[in-house]
Parts: structure tokens; C-alpha cells; sequence
């Protein structure tokens, strides 16, 4: 019976049951639940990958909707983690596959312990420091990863095979100064993150396989109808610290005791990891904040709003996002005031 809702699938010559068999017993991480997360997720348990993790560090908001395909109406009212919103989703499209939903900033402290044990790395980021992160870990332990990004119109991808393909940092060798374009600054059409998720999830289907990747940086624009495909098979660096030299500098950053203070992608929102070990008890701060704003609680997170147009979310690992404000300083100071310096 598990295989019969794989049939079709079964008919597709480069799969058959072998194939399906193999994708069965594999396990693929998806590194932030997004846009391009959540068509990857889908693909991916759709298609019977038998163990996916689902990392993402934020909750389901409203503006999401429009292209995060995984997630409603309600998840976005109740502030729900998008790893879990996701999760309980995919569990209801196929109750066969184990699914793990990750409520954590993927970071160089834990991306060993999130990343190292799976077969493939999916990007779902809307970062390059993450994804320089990601690139680490893959040449360090060698496994491969799939890198996607989207915005406005545009969207790419590749398949990064370490000793194989050029990495990541062998194509993009610097990291690119400031934000620069972000859905948040310039938008992004659903089609395209459609479109660029499912050409990635497509190629981790075939590395599971051990088909032949793609081996090009593809490159397209849906409204202007565009593509371009670049053959990058032949341009692996010896002199890339990371695949060339072994130099893991964006893995082995590890956070001191200061608080890391992070934008996340042009949203006026800064994400505070004040790198704490232990849970925080959110009932407790809930109790202590209830006569300083609003404070909505749920079994994943406390949401205060200690005045119009600014919120905190507080999550049980000690990370807070700071809405309604885009510079650290002003972060830091709601932090200090309502949680303590």
C-alpha cells in the first residue's frame, strides 16, 4: 500500500521501484522554510524522501501568503513557527515520511548537528551569510547542497557537489556588501519560487538517485523572459579557502558573549541570539511582561507588543525578533528595557 501512492511516480523510467526504494531510506535537510523552503519541503515528501528536517528560525506572517505554500490563514493568526505550520501540513499529505521540525537561527554553533547527518542540503535561505555557512559544512563533511535564491522576477540555482562541482565560494568568492535586492525591498513574484524550488528539488531527487546533476548556474527571469545557462563544471578554485585550502572560516565563527544582532532581509525586523544555553520559561516572562503591552503565548513562542508598530517575538532557545525597528541599536535598547542586558 505505501508504494501505491508513489505509482505514478514508479512509471517514470529513471525511478522505477529501486528508485523509489532508495529515496525512501533517504534524508534531506531544507534550510529555512520560505518561499523556496516550503515548494522544496513539498516536493520532497511528496515524492517519498523518507526523512526531511525542516530549519527556520521565524513565525508565519500574513505578507507570507502570497507565495509561502505551505502555510494559511490560521497559522499566520496564532503566530505559528513556520517549521511547525509546515510539518503538521506535510504530515497530512504523507503520514509516511518522518518529518522534524526545527524551531533554530542555523548558525555555526549547531549547523553540524542540523546539517551533518543527511544525504542532501536544500537552500530555502534568503541570505548569503547562511548560505556561506552552508557551503562550509558541505566541504567540510562532504555532503552535497542545492543553492536557490529568488527576488522580484528573477530566479537561480545550482547543485554544489563537493569534490566534484565548484562550491559555492569557488562561484561567488566575496560576500556581497549590504542587503542588497530582497523580496522585501523589491518584491518577488510566487511563480518564480515556484518555479526555482521545484528545478531544486528536482536535482535532489536526482543526487539521491545518483543521476546526473545539472551542471550549469541556471539563471531566468519570468517576466522578461529570459534565461541563461552557465556552465560552471570546470570552475572549481585550488585557491577557494573552503574547497581549495579547507579554510571552514564562516563554520568556525563562533558567537562570543555578546548578543548577535542580525537583520533579517530588509523586513524592520532584527533578530537578537543572545547565545544562552538552556530554555527560556516563556510562561514566566509572559507573567513578568503582562502589564508592559500585550502579551499573546503559545506552546512555541510569547508575542509582546509593548507599544504600536513595534513587537517582540521570544522564542524558548533565548532568540528574540524585534519587529518595527531597523537599526540594532534600537533593538538592543527593547531588549534591555523589557528582557534585561
Amino acid at each position: 500500500m505505501e508504494m501505491e501512492r508513489y505509482s505514478r511516480q514508479l512509471l517514470f523510467g529513471p525511478i522505477g521501484e529501486e528508485g523509489q526504494k532508495k529515496l525512501l531510506g533517504s534524508r534531506a535537510a531544507v534550510a529555512g522554510m520560505g518561499a523556496l523552503g516550503t515548494v522544496i519541503a513539498n516536493h520532497l515528501v511528496r515524492s517519498g524522501v523518507g526523512y526531511v528536517r525542516l530549519i527556520d528560525r521565524d513565525i508565519v506572517e500574513l505578507s507570507n501568503l502570497q507565495r509561502q505554500l505551505l502555510y494559511d490563514e490560521d497559522d499566520a493568526a496564532a503566530n505559528i513557527p513556520k517549521a511547525v505550520a509546515a510539518a503538521n501540513k506535510l504530515r497530512r499529505i504523507n503520514s509516511t515520511v518522518k518529518i522534524e521540525p526545527v524551531i533554530a537561527d542555523l548558525n555555526p554553533e549547531n549547523a553540524e548537528e542540523l546539517l551533518g547527518d543527511v544525504d542532501v542540503i536544500m537552500d530555502g535561505t534568503d541570505n548569503f551569510s547562511t548560505r556561506y555557512l552552508i557551503n562550509d559544512l558541505s566541504a567540510k563533511l562532504g555532503i552535497p547542497w542545492i543553492y536557490g535564491g529568488a527576488v522580484s522576477s528573477r530566479g537561480m540555482y545550482t547543485v554544489i557537489i563537493p569534490g566534484s562541482t565548484p562550491c559555492f565560494r569557488c562561484l561567488f568568492p566575496d560576500v556581497p556588501a549590504g542587503m542588497g535586492e530582497t523580496c522585501d525591498t523589491v518584491g518577488v513574484l510566487s511563480p518564480v519560487t515556484d518555479i526555482i524550488g521545484s528545478f531544486q528539488a528536482a536535482e535532489a531527487l536526482k543526487l539521491l538517485l545518483g543521476a546526473k546533476s545539472n551542471p550549469n548556474l541556471e539563471q531566468l527571469d519570468i517576466w522578461n523572459h529570459t534565461i541563461l545557462q552557465m556552465d560552471v563544471s570546470q570552475g572549481r578554485s585550488p585557491e577557494c579557502p573552503a574547497c581549495g585550502r579547507g579554510q571552514y572560516e564562516f563554520l568556525e565563527k563562533a558567537h562570543g558573549r555578546e548578543p548577535a544582532y542580525t537583520v533579517l532581509c530588509g523586513r524592520e525586523t532584527i533578530q537578537i541570539n543572545p547565545g544562552i544555553r538552556g530554555e527560556v520559561n516563556l510562561t514566566s516572562l509572559a507573567s513578568r511582561l503582562q502589564h508592559s503591552g500585550q502579551v499573546l503565548q503559545n506552546s512555541f513562542l510569547l508575542k509582546f507588543s509593548p507599544e504600536a508598530g513595534v513587537s517582540m517575538v521570544f522564542f524558548k532557545d533565548g532568540r528574540v525578533l524585534v519587529h518595527g525597528v531597523d537599526h540594532a541599536a534600537q533593538a538592543k535598547a527593547y531588549y534591555a528595557k523589557y528582557y534585561g542586558s
